[in-house]
């Protein structure tokens, strides 16, 4: 089971991968109802991409319950509500693993013991399982480095990653 925050979803629908990479796993796919709210309000090509996979059920939605924990959450890990529910959710439903590109989050992920991935791991594991070309993930992985926040010592490693295999 993976639960995404915001940040990710929008990024693997950016490049074009959200598809592919919902196509190819075996588990269950959720997301917050907060981050449902934050994906759907702009109009853009990569919501309509969201809405229609969560309106075919490709993409579940799930209700957070614990407001105590949840903000303290938010506050302890310097976090918004869509990315603190998605670690909730992952706490609650045990073998979870947040999909986040979110810094605050990945730490809070770390600090709890909760597994995680990013957008480029997804990317990463794309090409190892073939369902990318190399050229594909680079030029993903070229569209990721404009629109993302990554420092370049990440964009170098996937780069080398995807090329080598590594």
């Amino acid at each position: 089971m993976i639960i995404f925050d915001a940040s990710t979803l929008i990024l693997l629908a950016k490049i074009d991968a959200l598809n592919l990479f919902i196509s190819d796993y075996r588990g269950q796919v959720f997301i917050p109802e907060k981050v449902r709210e934050e994906v759907l309000m702009k109009s853009s090509a990569e919501t309509a991409q969201i809405a229609g996979l969560i309106g075919d059920g490709k993409i579940g939605v799930l209700r957070v319950g614990d407001k105590k924990l949840l903000q303290k959450l938010t506050d302890d890990f310097n976090i918004d509500s869509g990315e603190a529910e998605a670690i909730l959710l992952a706490l609650h439903k045990g073998a979870a693993v947040v999909a986040t590109d979110d810094r605050n989050a990945i730490r809070a992920c770390k600090f709890l013991k909760l597994d995680f991935i990013t957008a480029i791991s997804i990317l990463i594991r794309a090409v190892e399982k073939r369902l990318l070309s190399k050229n594909e993930a680079v030029l993903k992985l070229g569209k990721l480095e404009s629109i993302g926040r990554y420092k370049k010592s990440i964009i170098s490693n996937a780069r080398r990653a995807i090329a080598g295999g590594e």
